[in-house]
């Protein structure tokens, strides 16, 4: 029966670990050498995928720039039109105030008492002026849809044609917002209505009996 010594049984001494490794280093290479493509393919698709997220932060830092913008306008106008509902709940007040003077002004009132309405009605307009309220031109200025509400249309031989001739309730503009539209009436071409009218009297030379 055959015996075995332990010197001579196979170990693995670190010179042998040594070799391997660098045998396994070597044939490492030897793929990549062999095999150039594969890595320039990988470096290309990296290139790729980084150019793809690269796009996709730009779009996104631009969108969030354009919110940004858009937040900060809604705030602003916010901020800016938030009495619009009481001032146009206001203008009936001025209308009102208007007609008391222009009915004083018709019965040939004056006095203190007219003195105190004007008075009222010139603090009232200072007043909702800080505001940003202006009043809108009417009379004179060609017609404009986005100010005026035309309410009727009238022939005219002194005026242009799509001229306002007449307001019958003033507009006004809050900051550059209309506010309420000026009631008017607008001037119209005037139509010819002059017909000729002809006599037939018959053919000439004809027989009369």
């Amino acid at each position: 029966m055959a015996t075995f010594s332990e010197e001579s049984l196979p170990t693995s001494t670190p010179e042998n670990k040594l070799e391997e490794s660098i045998s396994e280093a070597d044939l490492f290479q030897h793929d990549e050498a062999s095999n150039p493509t594969s890595a320039d393919s990988q470096e290309k698709q990296a290139q790729e995928e980084l150019q793809i997220y690269q796009d996709k932060y730009i779009r996104l830092a631009a969108e969030f720039e354009n919110y940004k913008r858009r937040a900060q306008r809604d705030q602003s106008d916010a901020i800016r039109y938030a009495n619009e509902s009481l001032l146009k709940n206001l203008l009936s007040t001025l209308d009102n105030l208007e007609r008391a003077i222009q009915c004083g002004k018709d019965a040939g009132a004056s006095g203190a008492l007219l003195e105190g309405v004007e008075l009222t009605h010139k603090q009232f307009l200072e007043t909702v002026g800080k505001l940003g309220v202006s009043q809108v031109s009417s009379t004179g200025s060609l017609f404009d849809p986005t100010m005026h509400q035309a309410v009727a249309q009238v022939e005219s031989e002194t005026a242009e044609p799509n001229t306002v001739v007449e307001e019958f309730q003033k507009g006004y503009f809050l900051h550059d917002r209309i506010l309420r539209p000026a009631m008017v009436t607008v001037a119209k071409e005037k139509s010819d209505q002059t017909e000729t009218i002809t006599h037939d009297t018959g053919e000439e030379g004809g027989i009369q009996t």
